[in-house]
């Protein structure tokens, strides 16, 4: 009997700070995470002056690829790829480990060029974040860091260059000590190699920067969990270099939000980033999912390329939960259509909002799959769980929080604790949204009426034809509830219907 092929993949990065092994399937179209293995090898603090490693860290690069070694032996090899990064590009014994390591791994490993590097980041990144237009790319890694410039799955300008966070430890940070001028020495010496790239990419411009990979995740966390939202700004850097220089030293970096392990890099990650952002005159850097390891993934699955990558997790979710599809589309629509009539005067016209509230819209019944009862909090608990490719991690919070109150009563507190939108945007979101999924009730398009509505202050007035309004007395019922409940959140909502 022929086996059949492994939905199975796998993709290992022996990069110069960590070591990461990432394992996948492909379900419903969408790419399914099934393990993420870290290890903090710190290769790149093994190189000496004359580029070579030493056997401490080559026997904690060997160590770390005997535990990967085990998740590989039931996926073929032509769905797997291990790559090597910086610091092995650099080593001038890399033949020493890569025997040893291939021999573990029983797998080849490809030390890929800087170029390289840069592109696969590039796709990863493209494959799980969303956006249009230019977008520069940047991932802080432990022996080099690159910045691209590409749109949608296109990289336009690759470059990597030899400054990381591992290595710049080493040179600005090896006594432990944080004053401001140690960070002024990494900054400077960051400043300076990326000069050379500043004018063309500078020209060549951006509508979005996106972080990738450790240094940027480690700086969001700590900015959620200090309750700013998950944008960075050249403020909040030099804030947090500030309170860094606080602490006095590494050994004594006391940062909320901040890992353990993340701990001896993060400053040396921090100044990398400070220089870029002041080279590049960067405004504000979102983060991404994805960044190497992911990139590796797509290259191997190859069908998945595709311009939408929030259309795709969409797609995705509501074949594995077996959603309605049609439907969803109408109450998309529909609250579309609302929202539309009203983005004025309740400040909604940002395009991104409309499409996160379709997002919304589209997954309010993932829960039903669970059941009926609750089902909109069981929506709201798959949401909260799972990895959604294409939204960053405020977007995806306010599509839980939309999600799991489309209908029942409002929960106002868990709307103030989200981050980068008001609790009354969010309101007024969710307002739409539960009236969509109302007049959508008979799931019937030729059911749908015509509706004006308008909207002052907390105030929505409904028109609805008489006619329609008295074949519909349940919808009817319906709305007469949610302007009660509307009430006891300090909202009015009023039905006016025209004489038929």
């Amino acid at each position: 009997m022929s086996r059949s092929p492994s939905p199975l993949y796998a993709a290992i990065d022996l990069g110069s700070n960590s070591f990461h092994m990432l394992v996948v399937r492909v379900v419903a179209g969408s790419v399914q995470v099934l393990a993420k293995i870290k290890r903090k090898v710190r290769l790149a603090s093994g190189l000496d002056q004359n580029f070579q490693l030493d056997e401490a860290a080559m026997l904690r690069g060997w160590e770390c690829l005997r535990l990967f070694a085990e998740r590989l032996q039931d996926i073929p090899s032509e769905n797997i790829r291990i790559v090597g990064t910086a610091t092995l590009r650099v080593a001038k014994n890399v033949d020493t480990f890569l025997e040893t390591a291939e021999q573990i791994l029983g797998q080849p490993i490809q030390v890929i060029t800087g170029e390289q590097e840069a592109e696969t980041i590039y796709q990863g990144v493209a494959h799980t974040s969303s956006g249009q237009g230019n977008q520069l790319v940047i991932d802080i890694g432990g022996a080099s860091t690159e910045l691209i410039i590409g749109q949608q799955y296109d990289p336009h300008i690759l470059r990597s260059l030899p400054i990381g966070c591992v290595l710049f430890k080493e040179r600005y940070f090896a006594d432990g000590k944080l004053t401001q001028t140690n960070f002024d020495k990494a900054i400077q010496a960051a400043e300076q190699a990326l000069k050379p790239l500043v004018v063309d990419y500078l020209a060549y411009g951006w509508q979005r920067c996106v972080g990738a990979s450790g240094t940027v995740q480690a700086l969001q966390e700590v900015l959620l969990t200090q309750g700013y939202d998950e944008r960075i700004t050249l403020e909040k850097l030099e804030k947090m270099m500030a309170l860094a220089i606080s602490c006095g030293d590494i050994s004594q970096l006391n940062i909320e939000g901040l890992l353990d392990e993340r701990k001896p890099v993060f400053v040396s990650g921090l100044a990398i980033l400070l220089a870029i952002f002041r080279q590049f005159k960067v405004k504000q850097m979102i983060t991404s999912g994805g960044a190497l390891r992911e990139g590796l993934v797509y290259e191997m699955i190859g069908e998945q390329r595709q311009d939408d990558v929030r259309q795709r997790t969409l797609s995705g979710l509501k074949q594995q939960f077996r959603v309605d599809q049609p439907h969803a589309t109408r109450v998309s629509e529909f609250a579309l259509s609302l929202c539309q009539q009203v983005s004025a005067n309740w400040q909604l016209e940002d395009l991104e909002l409309h499409a996160l509230l379709a997002s919304a819209a589209q997954l309010t019944e993932l829960g039903l799959l669970i059941g009926y009862k609750d089902a909109h909090q069981h929506a709201g608990y798959i949401l909260k769980h799972a990895t959604l490719p294409g939204f960053s991690n405020s977007q995806k919070q306010l599509l839980v929080t939309l999600v799991s109150q489309y209908q029942g009563g409002y929960d106002v507190e868990q709307m103030d604790k989200l981050a980068g939108i008001t609790s009354t945007t969010t309101l007024r979101l969710a307002r739409l949204l539960r009236l969509a999924v109302i007049f959508c009730g008979r799931r019937q398009d030729s059911s749908l009426p015509e509706i004006t509505i308008s909207a002052e202050g907390d105030k929505l007035l409904l028109h609805v034809s008489k006619y329609w309004l008295n074949s519909h007395p349940l919808v009817h019922s319906e709305l007469t509830q949610e302007a009660l409940l509307t009430l006891e959140i300090g909202g009015e909502l009023t039905l006016a219907s025209d004489e038929e």
